[in-house]
């Protein structure tokens, strides 16, 4: 699991053995975090917040939790509060934020997860480190050129 900001920068990662579940992602951000984040986009904020809350409320008192727009049409059943694009309405910070920065982040994470399934766990994390170092600081170049032009 990586964690990503909206410019698709990845601020770390964690090694999750099985597919990934809520407390799997309450666990990186509590043990990583010493104050939890304002925003939490994810695309089950659904069924994160609720937990995360419950677990820890002082921590996340804060943070508002949100679904990608990407994957909000799948969630026919959870109601508009779950939504950034609900937020989005009221807030135009939200507006302006890249809700699928992770997921083209993890598009990203597709090119190598094939050899990555080859390694043994101690070898992939220092690939998956030095990866997402990479690509980092080529993504903050990109930024600063851009600033300059």
């Amino acid at each position: 699991m990586v964690a990503w900001c909206t410019h698709s920068i990845s601020y770390g990662f964690h090694c999750i053995p099985q597919s990934k579940g809520r407390n799997d992602v309450f666990s990186a951000m509590i043990t990583r975090w010493p104050v939890a984040p304002k925003r939490i986009i994810y695309d089950f904020a659904c069924a994160l917040a609720p937990y995360c809350i419950l677990r820890e409320p002082h921590f996340f008192a804060d943070t508002t939790f949100m679904i990608d727009k990407f994957h909000a049409r799948d969630h026919t059943k959870c109601a508009p509060a779950c939504f950034a694009s609900a937020y989005a309405e009221f807030d135009p910070d939200v507006n302006i934020i890249n809700t699928s920065a992770a997921e083209c982040g993890n598009s990203l994470i597709a090119r190598i997860r094939k050899s990555v399934s080859y390694m043994g766990q101690r070898r992939a994390i220092i690939y998956m480190k030095i990866f997402l170092s990479v690509m980092n600081r080529s993504k903050i170049l990109d930024l600063r050129n851009i600033k300059q032009v």
